[in-house]
């Protein structure tokens, strides 16, 4: 399945919506996102956005702004408190340029071990998510996250249907 076919997918997906809130609820943040992450693009499939950040499913952002991209590239998450006390967020170009104080992103890889993107999420205030506690609840969504994903992009690759939807 191509790109656009995936994020068109999972753009109707109640099921990730619901797991997005799930985040939200979880670490205080406002905005949250599955993204699908290449090397030159980084498009929102699902989101939830109590913040007004203004993204919605479909939505891009220029790839080289986001931290997903480093996490694309060391396969390793990154959760942040708050970026003004983070000596190594502070000054980092990101979240000056989106005005966030915390943030938490994971890798989401297929069940076949191949890199899918990220499950992100940001607020404009600080929140304490940088515990092992969060870290696992975060870590128990992005697998949730992943099997909504492969059972959702493998019906639409075998023409079985619409998305699943939640209520």
């Amino acid at each position: 399945m191509d790109f656009e076919h995936e994020v068109t997918t999972l753009a109707g997906s109640e099921a990730l919506r619901a797991l997005l809130r799930e985040l939200c609820d979880l670490t205080g943040m406002g905005f949250a996102a599955v993204a699908r992450v290449t090397e030159h693009r980084w498009v929102a499939c699902q989101v939830v956005d109590g913040i007004e950040f203004g993204l919605e499913p479909g939505g891009e952002l220029e790839i080289k702004t986001t931290i997903c991209d480093e996490i694309r590239q060391s396969g390793e998450p990154v959760y942040i408190d708050c970026v003004s006390d983070a000596p190594m967020w502070r000054t980092h170009p990101i979240p000056i340029l989106y005005g966030f104080q915390s943030y938490v992103s994971v890798p989401v890889c297929r069940a076949d071990g191949s890199f899918f993107g990220t499950l992100c999420a940001i607020d404009p205030a600080p929140h304490v998510v940088d515990t092992l506690e969060l870290r696992a609840a975060v870590d128990a969504i992005a697998r949730r996250v992943v099997e909504c994903l492969d059972r959702e992009l493998t019906a639409a690759s075998e023409g079985s249907g619409a998305p699943e939807r939640v209520a």
